[in-house]
């Protein structure tokens, strides 16, 4: 009786869902189109220095992965620098292929494993803006054969392609024998699902790496589009890209363009069988170059900063700034900077790319890539418009140096990020709180605060706190810029004789913004 009331309640769930497949790829909802401010000014460079300093530093960078590439036992590595839409810096060390003494190049064929996984996000986002999928779909609705598997609880929420996309489907973490299914056909996946699938965790709970749910990504993308996933990331990523030079099947790369794969063991390297392409390709199967993998990072920096310029991509450039946001973040407490010194950061992970911030406040947006014979990285960091990638063909070892790039590029070359201006909201009300306070008298009596203020605290008091302020600090010798924190908040300096008033105040979000808060301190010259 039990098995029969499983198989009902299965069947009315395919059913439902069929229903909803059918509702969300014939209907596409439409939205009236935003308002927009006619007076936001986008983050910008105040001294733009980044091509010409990152340029003067290319010989340092190939000794950096000449020495790299001798002390990890790396046989090839390319690498290359990208700034905005140009690829500045690039070239390569080593050999491509040992037995054919055919050197590494900028054009060499790599495969990058794991770092395909943005591609099939990609992939199921634009499927998602098209209508034709949404995140919260059941995985199911798509995979029936999911109905076997077995959930760790009764209260475990149902697998979503949300789900999938961010790590947190409750999957095991399956490195390295996921690299091992990468030729898997459609078929045989379908048959390894129908068998049942083990779960480690609660879904929507925890983090953990699975490239099953990147195959079933890929699965669903075969289904949603109609043509195989590989050709719907060609004909929708790749070409438009210009990226014409990047393969899903090694057999198709020209001989002497592809590198050869390796391992290190017993003091030599001994050559790897490279993988066909199947199912699992959806997880790591694309091979490409360093030229051509460019193209892919300065598509992605092009998403920042949000702006009101066209919006003309392969997908809207808030649909890749969603691709950039963590989910399920924790506490990297025991991580360490380019110098060894400790240096917390926030860890999570987007939709097939992991983003961190450390205590710099250096956001790094990246992912690598793994399997046998190749190891793969690359990152990009959104705020300097800056990506560094490497490739090698070298099992499972890293071909990036991070912290020797991240030392030079923003300690010895001193990056500097994009700014953002002060809103004319806020040098206005900077001026008006300036006028308070200009003649060495407290002034409340101006109609700027909002009707909170002296509720909050007594406005005799306020005058009170103020006014002992002014009188410490003496006259003023100097008003120093406004530091926005946003829109409607920041912080200016006044310079006084004696020392510094430090003031810092928000607005509200009424269509007139009004002072809702504001604080006054002072640092006299003596401390």
């Amino acid at each position: 009786m039990k098995n029969i009331l499983k198989l009902i309640s299965a069947c009315f769930i395919l059913i439902l869902t069929s229903c909803n497949l059918e509702k969300t790829s014939n209907e596409t909802i439409t939205f009236a189109k935003n308002m927009v401010s006619d007076s936001y000014k986008k983050p910008k460079f105040l001294i733009d220095e980044r091509i010409r300093k990152i340029e003067e530093i290319k010989s340092e960078l190939k000794q950096i992965f000449e020495t790299h590439s001798k002390d990890k036992n790396i046989p090839g590595i390319a690498y290359g620098i990208v700034v905005d839409d140009s690829l500045i810096v690039s070239s390569a060390v080593g050999l491509s292929q040992i037995e054919n003494n055919i050197p590494a190049s900028i054009k060499t064929s790599f495969r990058i494993a794991s770092m395909t996984k943005s591609f099939t996000a990609l992939a199921i986002l634009k499927l998602r803006d098209e209508g034709k999928l949404s995140l919260s779909d059941p995985v199911i609705k798509y995979i029936p054969e999911l109905e076997k598997m077995e959930y760790l609880t009764k209260d475990a929420p149902i697998i979503d392609i949300e789900n999938l996309l961010t790590m947190t489907a409750g999957l095991p973490e399956d490195n390295p024998w996921g690299d091992r299914q990468l030729s898997l056909s459609n078929e045989e996946f379908v048959n390894l699902i129908s068998m049942g699938l083990s779960m480690s965790k609660i879904p929507s709970s925890e983090y953990e790496y699975s490239n099953t749910g990147y195959a079933m990504l890929g699965y669903i993308i075969t289904l949603v589009s109609k043509m195989p996933y590989q050709e719907f990331i060609k004909t929708n990523i790749l070409l438009p890209l210009g990226m014409n030079n990047t393969y899903w099947e090694y057999t198709n790369v020209p001989k002497t363009q592809l590198a050869s794969g390796y391992r290190w063991e017993d003091e030599n390297w001994k050559k790897e069988q490279i993988l066909g392409d199947g199912v699992y390709g959806a997880m790591g199967g694309l091979i490409t170059s360093i030229d051509d993998f460019s193209k892919y990072v300065s598509f992605h920096l092009s998403a920042w900063p949000a702006r009101s310029d066209e919006d003309n991509g392969l997908v809207k450039r808030s649909t890749l700034r969603e691709m950039h946001t963590p989910q399920f973040n924790f506490l990297n407490s025991w991580n360490r900077d380019w110098n060894n010194e400790p240096c917390a950061s926030m860890i999570g992970y987007g939709y097939g790319l992991g983003i961190s911030i450390d205590c710099k406040r250096i956001v790094r947006i990246s992912h690598g890539g793994a399997l046998p014979g190749f190891g793969s990285n690359y990152a990009f960091y959104p705020e300097y418009g800056i990506g560094i990638m490497a490739f090698g063909n070298l099992t499972y070892k890293t071909p990036i140096p991070y912290n020797k790039l991240e030392k030079i590029l923003f300690e010895k070359l001193d990056l500097q990020s994009r700014k953002l201006p002060a809103s004319d909201i806020l040098e206005q009300k900077k001026e008006e709180i300036i006028n308070l306070v200009s003649n060495g008298k407290v002034s409340l009596d101006k109609n700027i605060f909002a009707e909170n203020f002296f509720m909050d605290i007594s406005k005799e008091r306020r005058i009170k706190e103020f006014q002992k302020i002014l009188d410490k600090a003496g006259a003023i010798k100097n008003i120093q810029s406004i530091v926005p924190r946003n829109q409607l908040r920041g912080d200016f300096t006044i310079q006084c004789v004696n020392g510094n008033i430090k003031i810092f105040f928000t607005l509200t979000p009424e269509k007139a913004p009004m002072i809702q808060k504001l604080d006054i301190s002072f640092r006299s010259n003596e401390n």
